[in-house]
């Protein structure tokens, strides 16, 4: 069975996420790789926004072996876990690096998606909803 459809986040929203719930995540000002321990299989990416650096830990287990690029960005694409003293962490089934995709491009389509969808769903709770006819 597949799991469920992953939808785009960005790291600072990362951590208001349920655990179990798929998600993809990337950063447009640099999400960049900083620290990779092989023998915990961990990986850890940061992103800077509104002047806070914003980390989100990578279980890297499923996407070994794994070659790390240290101060590469990197997408993450999995399913997030809470663990004690760390928070949330993305079990990553993907994990690529992403230096020289145009993320400002990639956020501006990722902002464009998010439009759609809240649109669909606002004109199909309209359908749903009975028209009074008095």
């Amino acid at each position: 069975m597949l799991p469920p459809t992953a939808v785009f986040r960005l790291p600072w929203e990362v951590n208001s996420i349920k655990e179990g719930e798929s998600v993809r995540t990337f950063g447009r000002s640099g999400f960049r790789l900083v620290c990779y321990q092989p023998d915990e299989s961990k990986a850890t990416l940061t992103a800077q926004h509104a002047s806070i650096e914003h980390r989100v830990f990578v279980q890297t287990q499923f996407v070994e072996p794994f070659n790390p690029i240290i101060g590469a960005q990197y997408l993450v694409l999995g399913e997030t876990e809470m663990y004690e003293g760390v928070g949330v962490m993305v079990r990553a089934r993907v994990l690529n690096c992403v230096d020289g995709v145009n993320t400002a491009l990639l956020q501006k389509a990722i902002a464009e998606q998010r439009s759609f969808f809240a649109e669909r769903e606002s004109k199909q709770g309209e359908v749903a909803q009975p028209q009074d006819v008095t």
